[in-house]
């Protein structure tokens, strides 16, 4: 079925077209005509299907087909800056054959040119939850004439704490509203708030709960956890990689592994709450463009990161919340692609695996660790830190392999003697 039989207007089609779209997504062939008819919405999709365009796309349509005021009329509330920014750029995208205002609003940045925009008027409004409370509170925003509103990424929006603030923001919302619940995953506690919010919702689900992308070829790595690094340089250095997203758990992590890797060879940047806006920008934009290899991210950009043929996702450290691995995984294999996503799993992790494994209802398959180096630490310039290891001889090389730095050669064999089995 092509985007033409979804009872699109004819500039969203051209739009859509321009896009280089063909054929929608299940998620989109199923869900736009239930937003196009005035549906209620619950959808879950596996991440990188598609769920944007499902959403963004009837409600355009909708806006376009009454005039609008000052006031927003219709409102996506995502969990993250990038996210937010991401949809914004999508309706941008979408709508540009039309005359839709669209805002969007998020911290980290200064509010007044947000509350410039918004004073200029606004068709469609995305936000996060903060920033849009704040500028309630300032009465720079006016929701009462909201007519769709979207809580995309729900469940990372519980997993973050913002149930007050979802709530908090319904009460700025008119009563006869059109809801729409977008995620890649849904827990109880989401399908409690969907009872309490939706009215007689359209349920589409085009996978199993909680399902990963089939075409995302998944590996795990067993390896000790101060040999990660060193195991991860030579991924990259001898896979020939040239675009890998790494996610640690904390934002100390992400910095420190950002700057081991760069300390490798291997141009390198972090992302994480405590960078900037503009810093933030400016590593997405690096990566994208290329002049990073690596970007090391925390949770906040497992949501919102849309990365065109991303090839590779790597779990430095393994999400304390299963669920959180699907979202991580979910940034490569997008639209159809292919791509792979590896776990570096220590022993102290092996229980986060078995809890990611329960979740998916499948065993992740165990690859057996090639050849690297460990490469000593280093003492600082300035004497403080850590004390440097005591380098061995280095290795006589083959003419197959080129000299690498000093260190210990860790393999297969060495793995299985700690680990016991490869396969376990």
């Amino acid at each position: 079925m092509p985007f033409t039989e979804l009872g699109l207007a004819p500039e969203l089609s051209r739009a859509v077209a321009e896009q280089g779209y063909e054929t929608p997504t299940p998620i989109q062939a199923r869900a736009i005509p239930a937003v196009i008819a005035g549906r209620d919405v619950l959808a879950g999709a596996q991440t990188g299907t598609g769920k944007t365009a499902a959403f963004v796309l009837p409600i355009l349509q909708a806006l376009s087909q009454s005039s609008g005021g000052h006031t927003p009329r219709a409102l996506v509330l995502t969990p993250t800056r990038e996210l937010a920014a991401q949809v914004a750029e999508s309706a941008r995208k979408y709508g540009r054959h039309l005359r839709t205002r669209i805002c969007v609003v998020f911290g980290g940045v200064s509010i007044n040119p947000q509350i410039d925009a918004l004073e200029a008027g606004c068709d469609l409004l995305v936000a996060t939850p903060g920033r849009l409370l704040d500028l309630a509170g300032q009465r720079a925003v006016d929701l009462r004439g909201v007519r769709h509103f979207v809580l995309d990424e729900a469940d990372r929006m519980l997993d973050m704490g913002f149930i007050h603030a979802i709530r908090q923001v319904l009460k700025l919302l008119p009563d006869r509203r059109q809801n729409l619940m977008f995620s890649a995953t849904y827990s109880d506690d989401i399908r409690d708030l969907a009872t309490r919010m939706l009215r007689d919702p359209v349920t589409v689900e085009v996978a199993p709960r909680n399902a990963t992308a089939d075409r995302v070829d998944q590996q795990v790595y067993r390896v000790p956890k101060e040999h990660k690094r060193h195991l991860l340089a030579h991924l990259i250095r001898d896979g020939g990689w040239h675009q890998v997203l790494v996610f640690t758990r904390t934002k100390h992590g992400a910095n420190r592994l950002a700057e081991q890797l760069a300390g490798a060879g291997i141009a390198t940047a972090a992302i994480h709450g405590n960078k900037s806006q503009n810093a933030r920008v400016r590593a997405l934009t690096e990566f994208k463009t290329g002049k990073t290899t690596a970007l090391v991210a925390t949770e906040v950009a497992a949501r919102g990161l849309d990365i065109k043929e991303l090839p590779f996702v790597v779990n430095y450290e393994l999400p304390n919340v299963p669920e959180d691995y699907v979202h991580r995984i979910g940034r490569t294999a997008r639209a159809g692609g292919a791509g792979r996503a590896i776990s570096l799993v220590a022993p102290d992790e092996a229980g986060l695996l078995k809890d990611i494994e329960r979740l998916l209802r499948r065993s992740l398959s165990v690859t057996a660790n090639p050849e690297f180096v460990v490469v000593p630490e280093q003492r600082a310039a300035h004497g403080s830190g850590a004390p440097a290891a005591r380098a061995p001889q280095p290795k006589p090389q083959s003419p197959r392999h080129p000299a690498r730095p000093s260190g210990r050669s860790f393999g297969a064999q060495r793995d299985r003697r700690r680990w016991g089995s490869s396969r376990g």
